[in-house]
């Protein structure tokens, strides 16, 4: 039999996560959703207290908490002495599941808790980790040239004496200005391809960096969003994460390994908001005098009873496909079909929940009585950053019937 219930110790850090949501996210939601480019300053009291717990062995509230998920002969045979491991992939996923069910863009504003910590703690060397392991860092990949094709990169990095001197443009950088570092893909020979492509830990005042401009965005407001420019940016020479060979037959596998960690959190940020809005609307249809029964069949119920259950098996599937990818990680078990299996349904499900939820609630859904309508925009990028909707079925597809990306396009 399957046990689906979580470790008395990953409820006692979720439900930590879900007071910060509660407490301090809700109520100051729709002001920074009002006031886009306001810094949250109300999460400035976090930052001591986020670096508090990590210090005392408790787990991360933000993102920033997923380890690595190679394989490794003293970690597996480890997982083989221990059993099933539940650690930092899986507690970084229900913490952020639940802080985004209070609000997605203040979750991505959180102090030292960006998604290219994710990053660090996937790929970076030991030696790396001590240095950049307090560190706030935001993610560079896309460009103005490609969005979803992340072996397109154009930014390059070029070796000179003990430095490497990046050049291009990043567009879509969550917490860009905020932050303190930045994770940067750039590559180190263009002739080379993808093989050539690493990621760089530029920090904020490094020579040669500048923000551009913050995007206005449809949704996740209280996050910023900003267009970074490196024009001959020096950074030392032992700020590449990883290896700095370039290994053609292997690809850019390391990388991308970084999308095994942060897709099933960006899956789980999907999932907290369609709880968000299941929890709403079922107090709406409550109050309208709508019956949601689970001995009933849909087909014989109220019509937005149906819906709402069929909308909430969406759901619990999207949330146990994030689960089962964090565990994986956690126990060292390649995890890339099951990372984008939980993007994909996550994120097409955050969307179909918030916008049926603003529909099925009527006029209250569409005005900003309630939360509904600002989920609603919040979600669609769920559904496109860390990879679109079709990039994941793709890799999905390509997993699932043995093809290269050359064989199946």
């Amino acid at each position: 039999m399957i046990n689906l219930e979580l470790p008395k110790k990953l409820r006692a850090s979720a439900n930590q996560a879900h007071q910060v949501a509660s407490e301090i996210f809700r109520p100051i939601s729709r002001k920074y959703d009002l006031g886009e480019h306001d810094y949250p300053v109300e999460l400035d009291t976090m930052a001591a207290m986020v670096e508090g717990l990590a210090d005392s062995g408790t787990q991360k509230i933000g993102g920033a908490a997923g380890g690595r998920s190679e394989n490794s002969e003293s970690d597996s045979h480890a997982t083989e002495l221990l059993g099933n491991t539940n650690g930092g992939n899986m507690s970084a996923l229900l913490n952020a599941l639940e802080t985004s069910w209070g609000d997605v863009g203040l979750m991505l504003s959180i102090p030292y808790q960006g998604l290219g910590n994710a990053a660090i703690a996937a790929v970076a060397t030991d030696e790396q980790l001590k240095r950049f392991g307090k560190v706030w860092a935001s993610m560079a990949i896309t460009e103005p040239s490609f969005g979803s094709d992340s072996a397109a990169v154009t930014t390059t990095a070029v070796l000179d004496g003990d430095e490497w001197v990046l050049n291009g443009e990043k567009i879509f950088v969550t917490a860009g200005q905020r932050s303190t570092h930045i994770v940067v893909w750039a590559s180190v020979d263009r002739s080379l391809g993808r093989a050539a492509i690493k990621s760089f830990v530029v920090p904020r005042d490094a020579p040669g960096l500048s923000v551009a401009r913050l995007e206005h965005k449809l949704g996740i407001k209280a996050s910023d969003t900003a267009v970074l420019l490196l024009q001959d940016c020096r950074i030392p020479k032992d700020n590449i994460l990883g290896s700095p060979e370039v290994n053609v037959e292997k690809g850019f596998a390391g990388v991308m390994q970084t999308f095994d960690n942060t897709r099933p959190l960006v899956a789980a940020m999907a999932v907290g908001v369609a709880r968000a809005a299941l929890e709403e609307l079922r107090a709406i249809l409550t109050d309208a005098g709508v019956e949601i029964s689970y001995d009933t069949p849909a087909n014989n119920q109220h019509a937005a009873a149906a819906e709402f259950l069929r909308m909430e098996a969406d759901y619990e599937s999207a949330y146990l496909l994030s689960l089962r990818a964090a565990w994986m990680a956690d126990n060292k078990k390649p995890n890339s079909l099951e990372a984008s299996m939980s993007k994909a349904k996550a994120g097409r499900t955050g969307t179909d929940v918030t916008l049926k939820a603003v529909e099925l609630a009527g006029a209250i859904g569409y005005s900003q009585r309630t939360l509904l309508e600002k989920w609603g925009r919040d979600s669609k990028i769920l559904d496109i950053f860390e990879g679109t909707q079709q990039i994941q079925q793709l890799i999905v597809a390509r997993r699932v019937l043995g093809k290269t990306s050359a064989e199946l396009k």
